[in-house]
């Protein structure tokens, strides 16, 4: 395993960010208008420059690239957390049943929300409330011993997701035919009628869900060697798993409740650069950050432009994108996994 070293750390963490900025500039530019770089410089930089080309890339392009950053960054920091606690790299933000909860949130105000005067804009409210419900119960279930264990956890979001789907499955049937099609295409995940104005709610719980997790980075690395190798090199397990579980629920419920189910950001993302950077979660935590939303953002461009004035629902590319890279890094993963290669480089960490 790679030394993560100060230099390395901020050389890593620098080359993502840059990334980032470049796939959203280029987002800025791309569009139904196409803009030329100095254009969009231009609109940013300058307060005093008005007219079409401002507004397309300050209100209608910036947020909406904010927007799919930051619920990219949220499922891709909440996976790397969830494969670490379950000690399985294929484990993604869905697993623990709390995006099963806030869909079946969201999917109540599609299709009963016009009969009880709730328009739209209640979905995100209603899909975050599922969340926390669903928090509630999974610590209430699977805590009931006063140990949450990793098995304890994964059996209980199965049924979560279970239960979950059957619900949204019967209300899909009871709603009629506007109303169904709102819900397949939320539930594929979209980002074209979702609430721009939401972005500073998923910034808070992104860095609320960042703070809880960096100072724990050690505890992660020594948690995917085992719970009891952990709690041997001194790790408060059962604290260190109910703060991070947590905090990863609400991230991905914010997530959920502004987008909809958008797959495979959670796995792919925290998969790849595992496999580039190593498993130190010191450098994985907010290089996640930095991959999720410049993933998610170009799939989002995508989904925006592949097929001229139409949009496609931006989960259906990061499926389409998202399957085949999975299985292609698979197929090249030599044997580099979840965890540190012995106690000794975790304590000595």
């Amino acid at each position: 395993m790679k030394h993560l070293d100060r230099p390395r750390f901020y050389g890593i963490l620098a080359g993502l960010a840059l990334a980032l900025l470049g796939v959203a500039m280029f987002s800025l530019a791309v569009g139904p208008t196409l803009l030329s770089p100095f254009q969009v410089s231009d609109a940013l930089l300058n307060p005093e420059t008005s007219g079409s080309t401002a507004d397309i890339v300050r209100r209608i392009r910036l947020p909406r690239i904010a927007l799919a950053g930051l619920v990219g960054a949220c499922l891709s920091t909440s996976g790397v957390i969830f494969q670490a606690l379950l000690r399985n790299p294929l484990a993604d933000p869905y697993v623990l049943g709390v995006s099963g909860g806030a869909a079946l949130g969201g999917i109540l105000v599609l299709s009963l929300g016009a009969s009880l005067g709730f328009g739209f804009g209640a979905v995100p409210i209603a899909a975050f409330a599922g969340c926390l419900i669903t928090t509630f119960l999974l610590y209430l279930i699977a805590g009931r011993s006063q140990r949450v264990s990793a098995t304890g956890l994964l059996l209980t979001g199965v049924v979560f997701n279970a239960f979950a789907s059957a619900a949204i499955v019967f209300m899909a049937s009871l709603a009629g035919m506007l109303e169904s099609g709102r819900i397949f295409v939320w539930l594929i995940g979209n980002l074209s009628s979702a609430r721009i104005d939401l972005w500073p709610w998923l910034l808070t719980f992104l860095v609320l869900g960042l703070g809880c997790a960096m100072p724990l980075a050690r505890g992660l690395n020594a948690l995917a060697l085992g719970e009891e190798t952990a709690e041997q090199l001194g790790v408060a397990t059962e604290r260190a798993r109910r703060i991070l579980v947590l905090a990863t629920s609400l991230m991905v419920g914010a997530a959920v409740s502004v987008a909809g189910l958008v797959g495979f950001v959670g796995l792919i993302i925290p998969h790849l650069l595992r496999l580039l950077f190593g498993p130190d979660h010191r450098l994985l935590l907010p290089a996640a950050a930095l991959g999720g939303a410049a993933f998610l953002i170009l799939c989002d461009t995508i989904a925006r432009t592949l097929l001229g004035g139409r949009e496609l629902p931006v989960g259906a590319v990061t499926a389409l994108l998202g399957g085949p890279l999975f299985l292609y890094l698979l197929r090249s993963d030599r044997g580099r996994m979840l965890g540190a290669s012995s106690p000794s480089e975790v304590r000595g960490r």
